[in-house]
């Protein structure tokens, strides 16, 4: 069937093009997430919500190992994409605005770009991991 192959070769073109376009903004999404941590205007379980993900993300115990090759990594990303897109979604668009330096569309693509990455992870993991992500 050469249609179907047509049209993976054409949707992973486009997702190494957005991650390109992804990882040319990460020198910008750090000042920025460094500024949110700063600001007071974030609740502390935000902050604290960050931190334990990047701490879970850096040890290596994991609830999917990362010996399972693909799998075991995504889980990480998507955790991390949770919870930063709660910290970005609970600031709102000033506070965010106020702490980046991009242009406002580069910030709307990566906010888009967090939301997209959990379509890697199968629907099950994606439960259990956004039951762990949510507040008490």
């Amino acid at each position: 069937m050469p249609g179907k192959a047509i049209l993976r070769r054409r949707k992973s073109r486009r997702a190494r093009l957005a991650v390109a376009a992804l990882i040319a903004h990460i020198p910008s999404f750090l000042r920025l997430l460094y500024r949110l941590l700063r600001d007071r205007r974030i609740s502390r379980l935000d902050k604290a919500l960050l931190g334990a993900t990047v701490a879970y993300v850096l040890t290596p115990a994991d609830l999917i190992p990362d010996f399972l090759a693909f799998l075991g990594r995504v889980d990480d990303l998507y955790l991390l994409a949770l919870v930063l897109n709660r910290l970005l979604l609970r600031a709102g668009p000033d506070l965010l605005f106020d702490h980046w330096d991009g242009s406002p569309r580069a910030l709307e693509f990566l906010l888009d770009r967090l939301d997209q990455i959990g379509a890697l992870v199968p629907a099950p993991v994606r439960l259990l991991l956004r039951g762990r992500a949510q507040t008490p």
